[in-house]
């Protein structure tokens, strides 16, 4: 009877092993999908440097797109404080 006990905490061991395993190739594909996972073992799909404007469109990933929103914000941001400073400076005082 003590030999099957310790069975169970084996299987058990093993039964989350397994459990962790599919949980990381699921959080590795997701990763991969969303473009935050670089797989360094594969080669990118690079645009050659005389390829048109519409392939290199086509070969943004989206941590490009990420990059590119955030630029954007900033950009918003910073012409949101230079039409305040030029709202602040009309004003008399």
């Amino acid at each position: 009877m003590g030999m099957r006990n310790r069975q169970r905490g084996w299987l058990g061991l093993i039964i989350i092993l397994l459990a962790l395993v599919i949980v990381g190739i699921a959080a590795r594909s997701a990763l991969k999908s969303y473009g935050l996972f670089d797989d360094s073992g594969k080669a990118g799909h690079a645009a050659a440097p005389g390829a048109n404007e519409a392939e290199q469109a086509a070969t943004i990933t989206p941590r490009d797109a990420l990059e590119r929103a955030k630029s954007v914000q900033d950009m918003v941001k910073q012409g949101a404080i230079e039409q305040e400073k030029r709202i602040d400076d009309a004003i008399p005082k």
